[in-house]
């Protein structure tokens, strides 16, 4: 069975970049959110296998959200998505149990090998 992936950003351009990178390299099993909440609703609801997920988003943000899906499965596969100078915010997801990051924008070649290397 192929990998479940939930993507998790406010902007529809984001998840709609991803969502390509990730289609191109033959994933189709993949669910949206646009905020945190709606991430944590969705992990509960359909339990993927991956998600990959924004950290600044309006009402909750990537992290808190990344650690309420923790609390709730400390296996889940988390990886944050964020732009250069936020390597202090990434350190402390990493403590928490979040797996990997992505630099936005996304370079296509290092979301798939972060993403392949965290399915395992």
């Amino acid at each position: 069975m192929p990998p479940l992936i939930l993507i998790v950003d406010d902007a529809l351009l984001s998840r709609l970049n991803m969502r390509d990178i990730l289609y191109k390299a033959g994933w189709r099993l993949i669910i949206e959110a646009e905020s945190g909440l709606e991430a944590v609703e969705n992990y509960k609801r359909w339990k993927p296998d991956l998600v990959i997920m924004d950290i600044l988003m309006p009402g909750m943000d990537g992290i808190d959200a990344a650690k309420k899906i923790l609390e709730d499965d400390p296996n889940a596969k988390i990886i944050m998505c964020s732009a250069l100078g936020q390597q202090m915010i990434i350190k402390e997801a990493l403590e928490y149990g979040v797996k990997d990051f992505i630099v936005k924008p996304p370079n296509p070649d290092k979301v798939l090998e972060t993403v392949r290397k965290v399915l395992g």
